[in-house]
């Protein structure tokens, strides 16, 4: 009879060895070789520990996009707080940033002891801002998302009315100094009934041109200042202190710079947001996603921002503070589909290389673009996306390029599990498998590295894979396969493991047609990894 140690290690090698068999195959007619290049001296970028966050938003049913609504009950006002797959599914993060906030939230009330005026829920006006009336927040319904928020251990940013007080002009600029009495107010509350808020963001897309409004850098900058002094004066005494984050809007160099100038001593985070793929009504937006010159347009941003603050030696960091790639709520089957995890995952990529400390996506349930479905709760592929590199990508970004063919989109980070490196490869062709030697530089030169299998696999030269492919190889498919097999929640709503595939790291990594590979180097002698922590 055989020992259980030599089965575990006939299955290990079965594994190793039998590698072409587990990786699914998806279509294709060619193969090509390419090699990634790794600069193992020099960290570009250090994230947050918990750098993926995802947005909670205030749209009721009634918000509808090109004839479709796609809301349903996904708001901070009606989601069901009690479906064991949402909480599951904020835990698996341990923990997950939750912003909330979006357009909304500048025309919401919050029902303390100094509201005057009826506790209503937002109604449909079309002569009102994004054609909804004033909606308001229920304290009651306070405790209960932060009774949710405690029991999952989610890290809560909230986006606070800046509207308040302000006075729309007919040019579209909203004028006045921000009435914080209100917020103040909740903020007490909140405070009173010990609950735990990570940073308070004032206002949704009101700076540069704005959406729906705007308000001036000066004029945002005074109140920005204000809301730091009132959490100093609510969090008197309590330590740690929330963060101050705003403008929480588009990106336009001249009125972030104007705006970064005046708040350098206060502000914790500058908040930016993304939808660079244009309207969700856009019918090219699989070939944008699948167009690495498209997908480069937007690294300007990141730069910019990060010269911006480095310029101006300020203590705030980057953040994305939302994200959801094709405005006004997102594509059905294209923005909640496998296809649309290439562009997120580059997204991470690229914004962790320019030092962005977090990434909010835009939804975590909600519109066609949330990482929940919004009827059933499933974990659309994004999900398992971000799951995969909130588990497997460290903090620290190490410059990494690809050199073979331009569809590879390469990025590699200090891992999170051990002193290697994590690689994250995108093959955005449709047909041509990418074979993947890797490289590091040592003294000014590119060398291939052994990786070996960290304890109790001692001795194999080893590394970890995990693929991630489309069911049926359909880019529209809602259902991703890991290593070929079906993510999906058991009928108690856990979330799946993630197994990956054992590897002999001598041979190239495989990394086929529409396909993402996380590939896990943990013995990788990187000198920038040493202290990753």
């Amino acid at each position: 009879m055989s020992s259980p140690v030599l089965l575990v290690w006939i299955g290990i090698w079965m594994c190793v060895f039998s590698h072409s068999a587990i990786i699914p195959a998806v279509g294709g007619d060619g193969s090509a070789e390419g090699t990634v290049f790794v600069d193992s001296q020099t960290i570009i970028g250090r994230t947050d520990k918990d750098f993926i966050c995802a947005t909670l938003d205030w749209w009721p049913p009634e918000k509808c996009d090109y004839g479709t609504c796609s809301w349903g009950h996904a708001s901070l006002l009606n989601l069901n707080l009690s479906n064991n797959i949402l909480a599951n599914a904020i835990k698996a993060f341990s923990p997950l940033k939750l912003r909330l906030g979006g357009s909304l939230e500048d025309q919401i009330i919050y029902d303390t002891e100094d509201n005057r005026q009826p506790c209503l829920p937002f109604v449909q006006n079309s002569s009102a801002m994004f054609n909804f009336s004033h909606g308001c927040l229920p304290m009651p319904r306070w405790d209960e998302l932060n009774a949710l928020f405690k029991k999952t251990g989610a890290k809560i940013i909230f986006g606070l009315n800046a509207l308040s007080g302000r006075t729309l002009q007919p040019d579209g600029t909203s004028t006045g100094t921000w009435d914080h009495k209100n917020a103040e107010s909740f903020m007490r509350y909140t405070v009173s009934k010990n609950y735990t808020i990570h940073g308070w963001e004032l206002g949704n897309e009101l700076c540069a041109g704005g959406v729906g409004t705007r308000v001036l850098a000066d004029q945002y900058a005074l109140d920005t200042t204000a809301l730091a002094d009132i959490v100093q004066r609510v969090y008197k005494g309590i330590k740690p202190k929330p963060l101050i984050l705003a403008p929480g809007g588009f990106f336009d160099e001249k009125w972030f710079i104007d705006f970064i100038d005046r708040t350098t001593p206060t502000l914790g985070a500058v908040t930016h947001h993304l939808y660079n793929l244009g309207a969700g009504v856009d019918k090219n937006l699989v070939n944008k996603i699948l167009d690495p010159s498209y997908l480069d347009r937007v690294y300007d941003t990141f730069k910019d921002l990060l010269d911006i603050l480095k310029m101006y030696s300020t203590r705030a960091v980057a953040w994305v503070g939302e994200s959801g790639g094709a405005y006004n709520s997102g594509h059905h089957l294209v923005t909640n589909a496998f296809v649309f995890s290439f562009w997120y995952l580059d997204q991470l990529g690229m914004s962790s290389a320019h030092d962005t400390k977090t990434y909010c996506r835009q939804s975590f349930i909600g519109g066609n673009y949330g990482l929940l479905n919004t009827t059933t709760f499933e974990p659309n592929p994004d999900y398992y996306s971000a799951l995969l590199w909130h588990r497997l990508m460290g903090r620290n970004v190490l410059p990494t390029s690809f050199s073979g063919t331009k569809k590879i989109r390469a990025y590699a980070h200090c891992s999170r599990v051990s002193r290697g490196i994590t690689l994250l490869l995108i093959n955005l062709d449709n047909s041509t498998t990418v074979y993947a030697d890797v490289a590091f530089n040592s003294t000014g030169t590119f060398k291939r590295t052994t990786i070996l299998l960290p304890p109790p696999f001692k001795g194999g030269n080893i590394r970890e894979e995990f693929h991630l492919t489309a069911k049926d190889g359909d880019l529209h498919s809602q259902t991703v396969l890991l290593n070929g097999n079906i993510l999906a929640v058991n009928s108690a709503g856990d979330i799946p493991p993630f197994v990956p595939v054992y590897v002999n790291s001598l041979t190239p990594i495989q990394v086929a047609p529409h396909s993402i590979v996380f590939a896990h180097l943990p013995n990788a002698d990187v000198p920038a990894c040493r202290l990753r922590h």
